[in-house]
């Protein structure tokens, strides 16, 4: 099973707008948006980030 994570952070008010293409969102109050998006893919291992940063996947890190 594979899900998509993608929370949305409002500075307003949390109501939203779907746009006429039925894909573009934006807040109502027209206040600042953020949006970030992670794949999860649930296997018989556990779950696997499928989204997560090349730096992150070599073991890199990009937070301590």
């Amino acid at each position: 099973m594979t899900i998509a994570i993608e929370p949305m952070i409002t500075a307003g008010k949390p109501d939203v707008y779907l746009h006429d293409d039925e894909w573009t969102i934006s807040t109502s109050d027209r206040s600042l948006a953020a949006h970030y998006e992670h794949t999860v893919a649930i296997t018989a291992e556990g779950p696997r980030i499928l989204t997560r940063p090349a730096a992150d996947r070599a073991g890199i890190g990009l937070l301590p």
